[in-house]
């Protein structure tokens, strides 16, 4: 298959026993809620347009910015904003044969956004400021896949995820040539896989970049030193089949949630320690999951739809802090 078919590319109050601790099993005779309830579809999406969604942004306002792969279906990508009630705007459209991967938001409104090419002069990371129009911030090569991307909190340094070169970038916001940031075996897609896709999702949370590699199935952290060089990668968990990008339950803890996909589709959430357990599947509706953000205590779910009959769709679900400790589905450790 094609890179360009790829991407095989909370709350405002939470315990601190849930920012650290694993589940335990909830008290005999009780039924528990799940850990995320209220799940509707909050936007439907033409698949034979080009709209899968790939990867996700929740903005202030509570709108979302989405990443539409295009090439899926031999189509433009597009970069799109969606409001709460399911309305849609078209940002920016690329050009057809190309696809609209990662993309993240600046503290002033800026979009940026990864464009995965055979061009040259397309390849890179985009910028579309507040009330202009997108141009190329800066190159990346054409033989990767830039795949997961995220801002710095200082808002100085874009970092991405490159599926196919076992790279992360790092890019200056302001501009500049993008530099190997770090380059490693774990970042590495599996030699002997039937679709080579290595680091996958990208986050900066806590003082650490957090990436999952495609093929290894792994969530890793990599810690950042105050100079902003890489420490040694500690490997979370090994056990995300075809995971994909991910989110945190809030800024101040660790809990993930994970976006899979095939061979199941499946919302993931992953504890501090390592242990995992199914939140959402296909019968609330997943359809190949890319991707998952939390506001508060709102999850947002990007689903491609590349299975037959591609329901290509973004859902939205409440999540309930509590039932993360208690919940007792089916659990898988390290």
């Amino acid at each position: 298959m094609s890179k360009r078919f790829i991407p095989y590319a909370a709350t405002a109050v939470v315990t601190a026993t849930v920012l650290v601790s694993a589940p335990s099993a909830s008290a005999a005779g009780h039924t528990p809620r799940p850990v995320v309830t209220q799940v509707k579809t909050m936007a439907e999406f033409d698949f034979a347009a080009g709209d899968a969604p790939e990867n996700i942004t929740v903005n202030p306002d509570n709108t979302v910015t989405l990443s539409m792969l295009g090439a899926v279906a031999e189509k433009a990508p597009k970069l799109v904003k969606v409001t709460p009630s399911g309305h849609r705007t078209t940002l920016a459209t690329g050009h057809e044969g190309d696809q609209f991967t990662g993309n993240t938001r600046g503290s002033d409104g800026t979009v940026y956004y990864n464009v995965s090419s055979d061009d040259a002069s397309r390849s890179g990371v985009w910028k579309l400021p507040v009330g202009g129009s997108p141009h190329r911030l800066v190159a990346l090569p054409t033989d990767g896949l830039p795949n997961g991307l995220a801002l710095d909190p200082a808002g100085r340094t874009l970092y991405v995820a490159d599926s196919l070169n076992s790279t992360i970038w790092a890019v200056p916001a302001s501009g500049g040539p993008a530099k190997a940031w770090l380059t490693d075996p774990a970042l590495a897609p599996t030699p002997d896989a039937s679709l080579k896709l290595g680091v996958n999702g990208l986050r900066i949370h806590n003082g650490a970049i957090w990436v999952t590699n495609f093929n290894k199935a792994t969530l890793s952290k990599i810690p950042v030193t105050a100079d902003g060089a890489p420490v040694r990668i500690n490997t979370v968990t090994n056990k995300l089949t075809s995971v994909d990008d991910f989110t945190f339950l809030n800024e101040h803890s660790d809990v993930v949630f994970a976006a899979r996909h095939e061979p199941t589709a499946q919302i993931t959430v992953v504890y501090p320690n390592g242990t995992t357990k199914a939140a959402l599947t296909a019968k609330d509706g997943l359809a190949w999951p890319t991707s998952a953000a939390v506001k508060g205590n709102r999850l947002y779910i990007t689903n491609a739809g590349l299975n037959a009959p591609h329901d290509s769709h973004l859902q939205r679900g409440t999540v309930n802090p509590s039932q993360l400790l208690t919940h007792s589905g089916p659990q898988q450790h390290r």
